[in-house]
């Protein structure tokens, strides 16, 4: 069975988080493009609307939050939105971004459940 490529956008702040899971992301088979803030990343969304993104939550400016909800307030579902944080569990930020995303993980991402989810969709 072949796996489907995706397009996804890692959106971290921390710049080397960002670079490494998306060559990571690469070695997987997918195409992987790094951002490093929510604005620069939704510039390029309303341009280019990747297959799903990546999201840190806790970001200056615009957060992971605003992002997502930019995302479905445009797109829907057609984005599959996966929040990716180091913040505490029980954060208020990361309590609102549940019911906006499809997946959510803790730092550090364990990679091989990210490829299972990928190989669901």
């Amino acid at each position: 069975m072949q796996m489907m490529s995706w397009q996804i956008y890692v959106v971290d702040d921390d710049r080397d988080t960002a670079d490494a899971l998306a060559a990571s992301l690469e070695r997987m088979g997918h195409s992987g493009v790094a951002f490093y803030d929510g604005a620069t990343t939704w510039e390029s969304i309303v341009r280019s609307k990747p297959d799903c993104v990546l999201l840190d939550i806790a970001m200056d400016g615009m957060d992971g939050l605003a992002l997502a909800s930019a995302i479905r307030d445009r797109f829907g579902d057609d984005v599959v939105l996966i929040a990716i944080t180091g913040a505490e569990l029980d954060s208020k930020l990361v309590k609102s971004t549940f019911g906006m995303v499809d997946h959510y993980f803790v730092k550090p991402l364990d990679m091989s459940r990210l490829e299972a989810v990928l190989l669901r969709k």
